[in-house]
């Protein structure tokens, strides 16, 4: 059976992960999160190490070494109401959309009007907001913003996958995972800017904890969808 049709066992194994983690993040259970949320981009390393999709060796290395910082990222987020450990987390996860952002641009992307302004927008607004209520992580988030934002604009360039069918910029998902590597970006975006909203307007202990578990919820899937090994093979076959 070929690798397309073929059940994924550390995937599924992912998704497992994933939904405890967010279960323990509903119910306030840190010890399900403690348990579950480690595993979850170490399962992902490894089913792109063992994948039978060709991959470039240094394609293969980056989404590898953006894998590992992820899993240090996840681990000090998760408690995220921690500001040095929110500040720590967000270096990490900068050095993973670096490494994304990387992918993306072997691949041959590049920024589009549609797809960079409306990301810089968001980002505008939210270095404000962070800046006039949460000035000690103001400086440091928003940097990570950047590099979330870069690596989400290169990752929506619909030559990515040019056989998609394309709304406002952004491809819409199909059979081929080199389509939804946009929906994952945004995804992304969704999931972390949350985390500014529910670090500045998330009061109530049941608002702090369902704020948290679509945070989770959005960010598993958007790792799912970003580190498809079939998203990174090149389905062109021309030079990066």
């Amino acid at each position: 059976m070929s690798e397309r049709g073929a059940v994924r066992p550390l995937r599924l194994g992912y998704a497992a992960a994933a939904l405890v983690t967010v279960a323990g993040a509903l119910t306030g259970r840190d010890r399900l999160q403690w348990l579950a949320k480690p595993l979850l981009m170490p399962l992902l390393a490894a089913d792109v190490a063992t994948s039978e999709v060709a991959l470039d060796r240094t394609d293969r290395t980056l989404l590898l070494g953006s894998l590992g910082a992820a899993t240090v990222g996840d681990v000090l987020l998760i408690d995220p109401d921690d500001d040095r450990r929110l500040i720590a987390g967000a270096s990490f996860f900068a050095a993973m959309q670096t490494g994304y952002a990387a992918l993306w641009l072997r691949r041959g992307a590049r920024p589009t009007v549609a797809n960079a302004l409306p990301r810089v927008g968001a980002w505008l607004g939210a270095a404000a907001l962070l800046r006039s209520k949460a000035p000690a992580v103001a400086l440091p988030l928003t940097a990570y913003g950047a590099t979330l934002g870069t690596a989400a604009v290169l990752a929506s360039d619909p030559a990515l996958a040019p056989e998609a069918r394309t709304v406002a910029g952004l491809n819409l998902p199909d059979s081929s995972a080199h389509s939804r590597l946009g929906l994952g970006a945004l995804l992304f975006t969704v999931s972390d800017g949350l985390i500014v909203l529910r670090r500045l307007f998330a009061r109530g202990e049941r608002a702090r904890r369902i704020s948290e578990g679509v945070i989770l919820g959005t960010y598993a899937a958007a790792q799912y969808l970003l580190t498809d090994p079939r998203a990174h093979a090149d389905s062109r076959g021309g030079p990066r």
